[in-house]
This record gives C-alpha cells, structure tokens and sequence, in this order.
C-alpha cells in the first residue's frame, strides 16, 4: 500500500508539473533566435520529449528552433531548465552521481528503482556518473576557495599516498608492471589528504579532528624533470588542495609520508618551511621485514630482535637502531635496503621530539584514504577501469566524502542560471 500510495502521487505530481511547464509558451521569444555556428535560427512550431524525473517519467513540449545553415536545431528552455542532451532531470542526474560516487553501476541502478522509485538502466548509470565525475574533475581545478584564517587550525597535516587500480588492458599497453612477464595490471592513483589533529584521546595522543579530512586523487604523475617550467599534474593537484585547506596559512605544517623519494621531493619543493614526519607504522614494518630476513619469519629470536628495534625507535635511538640495522647489511639485501631507508629519512624519525609537540606521527588517514577514496568502490571483484571512468569515479568520491557534494551542485546550478 506504501509503496502504490507514493507511486500514484508522484504521478499526480508529475502531471500537475506538466501541466504548469506545458502550459508556459514564453520560451517562444520570437521567429529568430542566434545559433551557436553564428547563423540565425528560425521558430519550427513545439516539440514534445520525454525525461525521466524524481516523479517519473514526464513529457515536456518546447519551442524548437532549427539553423539551416548548420543543420541543427535547438530549444531554449532545455538550457533553462539543465536537460540539453539528457533525458535526465538535473535532480536524478545528481542521484545518479551520488550513487555512482558510493557503489557499482548496477548496485546504483537498483538502489535508484528501489528507494527513489526512478528506472534508470545499469550503463546509463554508468554514463552519466562518469560524466558528472568529468565535471567534477574540471570543477576541482577551478575552485580553489580558501578559508578564512580563524578558520585554519593550529596544525594541519597533509599526507600522500599512492595505491593501484586494476585497469583495461587497452591503459596497460607498454607500460611496466610488477607481473612475472614485466606488464602491468594496473594504475597507480596518487592521493592527497589534508587534516587537523587537535583533538586528543584518553593518552594524550593526537586524533583527527572529525570532519576535517579532505581528499584529492587522480591516476596522474608526480615525476617532474628539471627543465620543466611547470609543476607535474599531481603537485598542481596538491597545491591546490592545500590552497582551499589554507595550509600554507596554518602556524605549523606537517607533510607525513611513507618514504617514498617523490613525496618528499614534492614536499621540499613546494612546502620548503613543513616539518617532514616518517610514517611510523612504515619504519617499524621494514625492521620487522628485516628481523624475518636475518632469523626466519617463525622464529622467535627474530620477533624479540623486531621489538627491541620498535622500542629504540620509540625512544628516539635511532643511532642504535641503524647500527644493529648495519650489522647485518653484508649478508641481507633486505638490511642494506632497511639502512637506506633509515640513512635517508634519518631527521624524520625524532618521534620523542615529534610526540613532546603534540605532533601525530602515523600516516593512518592517509591510509584509510586510500581504501575509502579508492580502495572499496574501484577495486572490488571484476572491476577493470578507463583511465577516464577511474578518474571520473575518484572524483566523485573525493568530492562527497571530502564534503563538497553539497557546493558542487549550487555551482554548476548557479552556471546554468548565468549561461
């Protein structure tokens, strides 16, 4: 009964709508209308098309005009109303781009028929969420709004990351992988994340801040060579997730990484005065890499060896913590990589010092980032991506959990309008 009730007054609804736009003939403005090819149009009678709307479907009559000089025809209240080359309504475009940003095609198309009652086909769902997620991506580059400066925390962190996607083989072709045979199965997405940690928990430790973690990714490159007048797209990507945090505007500014050589050549370049944290969770993983590598990965001379290693580096030894790295060099590829890893990234590991300023040291939100942002909606079972499906999806999502789904839509509302 629920369920019939709502059908029939979404269509009473629908219709009384119809009525009210069909009954409107002002989009009539004369015999001659401007074509976009810079001929004249002329007035060709009313033209009848059917959308689908968040009441159902509805036929709609509009002034049609058609150039003959180019051969194309056009209505104006299609512009007005956000239905040129859709039989969308602007209300279910968004909801198909909010459950395209959360689940798969087909799980949208459901959730769509069931909860909101709108029919939407599974590869429509697809084409127009990736076509919202387009937008999105040119969006991001355009708005860079900053806070305003009571507004920027004491602190704020950003992070990097990068983690894989598995792509069509048509993205793959030529490009070197990790497989047995040298090709690759996937693509790397590099992330941005940016937050606050002023809250605390029961031990003092600092804890995100909710609702302050924001997020910017795309399958794009970070490497830059020295002749290159221009930042590499993902920096250009960071900086401008840092202009709309106000980062370079915080007090005091963290760039936490896992240690790899680009972020921290990303984070010299573009944020000289940031203090550098080395992921803690990382440095302890390579030392218990190479506690298995020495003793065996059972053995339990190796995981006493791993903890006493984890303890002096808690407690700020990192001089002893190389040396017994050291030791073990000539006969480890796993301890010389470990030493290395250590040498380089030495004055990023002074976690007391970190710790006494109220600094976090773990990388744990960009890590769940990765997962969130990309990791449960791009790279579940079967799925193999476009380079510009995934880039479109990512940037739905980055903008809904980033919590700008909300200001996105007034923009491109407010567009329409103008235009």
């Amino acid at each position: 009964m629920e369920v019939a009730a709502r059908r029939q007054a979404l269509t009473l609804a629908a219709r009384a709508i119809a009525r009210r736009l069909n009954s409107d003939t002002s989009d009539h403005t004369g015999v001659c209308l401007p074509c976009r090819c810079g001929g004249m149009a002329r007035y060709a009678g009313r033209r009848a098309k059917r959308f689908q709307t968040v009441l159902g479907e509805m036929a709609l009559e509009r002034a049609y005009y058609h150039c003959a000089a180019c051969d194309a025809g056009f209505c104006p209240r299609d512009g007005v109303l956000g239905l040129v080359g859709t039989f969308l309504s602007p209300a279910v475009t968004r909801m198909v781009g909010l459950v395209g940003a959360l689940v798969s095609f087909q799980e949208g198309s459901e959730l769509l028929r069931e909860l909101a009652g709108v029919a939407v086909e599974t590869k429509q769902v697809e084409r127009v969420a990736e076509a919202v997620g387009a937008e999105i991506v040119q969006d991001e580059k355009r708005d860079v709004a900053a806070p305003c400066i009571s507004q920027i925390p004491p602190t704020l962190y950003l992070g990097m990351d990068g983690t894989g996607v598995p792509m069509r083989k048509s993205e793959l072709a030529g490009r070197q992988g990790k497989q047995q045979d040298g090709s690759a199965k996937t693509r790397e997405v590099k992330i941005c994340t940016v937050w606050s940690a002023e809250s605390r928990d029961k031990e003092g430790i600092p804890t995100r801040d909710e609702g302050s973690v924001t997020y910017s990714a795309a399958i794009e490159s970070a490497a830059t060579r020295d002749t290159d007048d221009m930042p590499s797209a993902f920096a250009e990507r960071v900086l401008r997730e840092a202009d709309r945090r106000g980062f370079d505007r915080a007090r005091r500014r963290v760039v936490l990484g896992d240690g790899a050589p680009w972020i921290w050549n990303l984070a010299e370049e573009h944020f000289p005065g940031a203090i550098q944290i080395l992921d803690r969770f990382h440095a302890k993983q390579h030392l218990s890499e190479v506690a298995k590598a020495i003793h065996g990965a059972t053995s339990d001379l190796g995981k006493q060896w791993a903890r006493q290693r984890h303890d002096e580096l808690d407690s700020g030894k990192i001089s002893a913590v190389f040396h017994a790295v050291a030791r073990h060099a000539a006969s480890s590829e796993e301890a010389r990589t470990c030493a290395a890893y250590f040498r380089s990234n030495r004055r990023r590991m002074r976690y007391p010092k970190f710790h006494e300023a109220g600094m976090c040291t773990s990388t744990g939100v960009v890590e769940a980032g990765c997962k969130v942002t990309v990791g449960t909606r791009l790279k579940r079972a079967g799925m193999h991506w476009t380079l510009r499906g995934a880039n479109a999806i990512i940037a739905l999502r980055c903008t809904k959990l980033s919590g700008r789904f909300e200001d996105f839509w007034e923009r491109r509302a407010q567009a329409r309008s103008c235009a």
